[in-house]
């Protein structure tokens, strides 16, 4: 059926209102369903956060009492270093009252007293000026183990001050002869410090979160810290669920009363070292899940309202959709054919925008310019072409033009047309179409050369034969007139001039002879030979020769396989054109020799710093008998043209005055395979 005939879907009024009542009914049990798992939903969240919550507190309730180790440990370092210090002193008798007054100033320690085995005072860093005071303790009842040998160091760790108010934190270290050094520091800052680290000061800092109304901490016998607001805390052993938290080590929460507010209580047990000190608690007020919830039902019955609003002009709009959606199908099936179609011509087919940002990209595309179309659709079109490339393209109308492109060291020659449509009022989009016509071109270029070669060669050969037979003559003469005359007058004259004769007959046959080997060259003898050391061989030739004259002579090789060539004749080829490129450059210049491979496709490059070719001179290099030089014949290159041709390769070059020459070899890797 086609698209015009084809009748729009439209449902009875009946129908579109009981669908509307079945809609409205479903979003009002979905309002309801959705508020009772909202609260069961925000329930387990306030479990979780507790759970979080109680966990962080253990952990650092943890790390509390690790700071009071690590800190308890290096302070009994520092003391125990600093007693060692002086128990040598002592022992080397170097110590006095003055001393240990500068070792106690320099390292912070509020006295450092020594005692001997007797328990009397004999050095000390500090003199009394408590006299009449009464001690509280004498030295011995803390001394006793070091002074009868028991131990040798002992850690006394806070205890109260001799005369004093206040709290001391002292070490004691043993001498050889059991006297004791004591080591006291001022516990005032300790003691501030560990009220900032415990477990009150963390307690603390929990419960001034405002959604936390208490944290407490006890164990079996009662509370060891706590904070908030709290009053008449159960005692675990009358708790039953307290109990069995202490018990079974498991979190647990529950739902408590206490002064007519809710609270959630969250318990965990609290272990350190694998032993369990007690439970934590945190009561979380349990108004904020009840405002949560009414909050969260409100949402819902406005969610609901805007849903059912939404469904009644979906409803509405349906009918419309109905016949927007068989079009949309119809320009689907419109359209994927036509992606069809432009995917698979074998023209290259790009379609970009007035800011030539590239919208369609087909698979002949791809295999062109090798990239995929991620790589293309969406970047600019000049990632594919140079700068004088895009000159052509947009400046060219929409006749069929011809275009070089170089891909990747590739040159490829393609014909392109262009047209443009378009989309919106100012948007207009432009079509390129693409046609690689390079094999087209290569063949009609090697044809071209073979006809030039065939009517250069014919020429060649009769021109050879109908002049070779009267130079002979004229030789042979000249050559009898010089031994069996003798002219009366001018004798020295008629010798030079026959002689002269003579030696431009020879060097016209010698031509003549170069005439008949590019006329009847001799049939190419393919073997396979390591095209590598053939380049290596050349290379160790040519070195010393470019060398006289500063010559930077490199090789570069990116395949060292075998091919299946004439190796006399390809080695006449890169010799020829090396000696070319080594007659470009007067002194202090730089030639490479560049062999790569792409797809059984040998690349030979020869590049030079030269004086350059000329363009008008570019397209007559390869003929017979042109040449640039003094004293050159004019067939090398041409030869050179014809053995690369038998080998079922092509030869082409660039160059630049002043800049150098560039000569470009590609060559299957077995000419018999093409």
């Amino acid at each position: 059926m086609s698209q015009s005939s084809r009748k729009p879907l439209r449902l009875p009024l009946k129908t579109l209102f009981f669908i509307f009542l079945v809609v409205a009914l479903l979003i009002v049990l979905y309002s309801i369903i959705e508020q009772n798992q909202s609260k069961k939903e925000m329930l387990l969240l306030m479990n979780d956060q507790a759970h979080s919550l109680l966990e962080t507190t253990l952990t650092a309730s943890e790390a509390s009492l690790l700071s009071y180790e690590e800190f308890d440990n290096a302070v009994k370092s520092r003391l125990l270093n600093n007693a060692n210090f002086i128990k040598i002193l002592l022992e080397q008798n170097r110590i006095s009252n003055k001393l240990l007054e500068n070792i106690a100033k320099t390292n912070n320690i509020y006295r450092i007293n020594i005692f001997n085995k007797n328990g009397q005072k004999i050095f000390t860093n500090h003199q009394p000026i408590h006299t009449d005071l009464e001690p509280k303790f004498t030295p011995k009842d803390f001394l006793a183990p070091i002074l009868e040998g028991e131990v040798d160091t002992l850690f006394l760790g806070i205890k109260e001050a001799r005369f004093e108010d206040g709290n001391r934190f002292a070490v004691v270290v043993a001498t050889r002869n059991r006297d004791a050094i004591v080591l006291n520091l001022d516990a005032k800052e300790l003691l501030e410090f560990r009220k900032k680290i415990g477990f009150g000061a963390l307690l603390k800092s929990v419960t001034n979160n405002n959604s936390i109304t208490y944290a407490i901490l006890q164990d079996s016998t009662g509370i060891i810290a706590a904070s908030g607001n709290f009053s008449n805390i159960s005692q675990i052993s009358n708790d039953k669920f307290l109990s069995n938290i202490y018990n079974t080590l498991n979190f647990n929460t529950r739902l408590i009363v206490k002064d007519s507010t809710s609270i959630l209580e969250a318990v965990h047990p609290f272990s350190y070292r694998d032993e369990v000190i007690g439970i934590l608690r945190l009561g979380l007020p349990a108004d904020a899940l009840t405002q949560l919830t009414n909050r969260s039902e409100n949402r819902m019955w406005l969610t609901g309202l805007v849903l059912l609003l939404l469904g009644s002009i979906l409803l509405a709009y349906v009918f419309t959709k109905q016949n927007f959606e068989h079009l949309k199908k119809d320009y689907k099936i419109i359209e994927d054919y036509s992606q069809k179609i432009i995917s698979n011509v074998s023209d290259c087919i790009i379609v970009y925008d007035n800011n030539q940002i590239i919208k369609t990209f087909n698979t002949a595309s791809e295999i062109l310019f090798k990239k995929s179309q991620d790589d293309a659709i969406g970047k600019r079109l000049d990632i594919l072409f140079s700068n004088n490339n895009m000159n052509v393209i947009l400046q060219s109308d929409s006749n069929v033009t011809p275009i070089s492109v170089n891909i990747d060291d590739d040159n490829k020659y393609l014909l392109f047309s262009k047209n443009q449509f378009a989309l919106l009022e100012n948007e207009k989009d432009t079509i390129l179409v693409l046609r690689d016509i390079s094999k087209i071109k290569s063949f009609e270029e090697r044809l071209q050369r073979k006809e030039r070669l065939v009517a250069m060669g014919e020429l060649a050969s009769g021109v050879a034969h109908e002049i070779r037979n009267p130079l002979n003559t004229i030789s042979t003469i000249t050559q009898q007139l010089a031994k069996d005359f003798e002219p009366v007058n001018n004798t020295e004259e008629y010798f030079e001039l026959a002689n002269l004769v003579h030696k431009e007959v020879k060097r016209i046959n010698n031509t003549i002879k170069d005439f008949l080997r590019f006329a009847k060259p001799e049939e190419i003898k393919l073997d396979s030979f390591n095209l590598f050391e053939l380049i290596v061989q050349i290379e160790q030739q040519y070195k010393p020769m470019f060398n006289e004259k500063n010559i930077d002579f490199k090789t570069v090789v990116k395949w060292k396989g075998n091919v299946n060539w004439d190796r006399n004749k390809m080695q006449q080829v890169i010799m020829n054109l090396l000696q070319n490129s080594y007659d470009s450059i007067d002194s202090n210049g730089l030639v490479t020799l560049i062999l790569d491979i792409s797809k059984n496709i040998v690349r030979i490059t020869i590049e030079d710093t030269g004086s350059g070719i000329p363009d008008e001179m570019k397209n007559k290099i390869f003929n017979l008998y042109y040449t640039s030089k003094s004293n050159g014949t004019g067939i090398g290159l041409s030869i050179v043209q014809r053995i690369i041709y038998e080998h079922s390769g092509i030869i082409h070059l660039e160059s630049e005055i002043e800049k150098g020459t560039k000569f470009f070899i590609s060559i299957p890797i077995n000419p018999l395979m093409v």
